[in-house]
């Protein structure tokens, strides 16, 4: 069996002193971070691109809570 990394193993002693139902919650994150690394579904280098186009540039559509606020405020509502 390989050997965990030290990084790890620290973390999981750490984790060992949590409570019970965070400790779940670590468990299913490491158990969901496994399921996607099996996962059959790929992006493909154009579908990458248009993700990383879209976290550049975000749609002008949309806007933070915090401008939807100073909005409002300008509004008067």
């Amino acid at each position: 069996m390989p050997r965990m990394n030290k990084k790890l193993e620290q973390a999981i002693k750490r984790v060992q002193t949590w409570p019970e139902e965070r400790q779940e919650e670590a468990a299913d994150l490491l158990f969901e971070m496994e399921a996607q690394s099996t996962s059959s579904y790929r992006l493909t280098p154009e579908q990458v691109a248009e993700v990383e186009r879209r976290l550049a540039d975000p749609n002008p559509k949309f806007m933070t809570l915090a401008e939807l606020r100073a909005r409002l405020a300008r509004l008067g509502a």
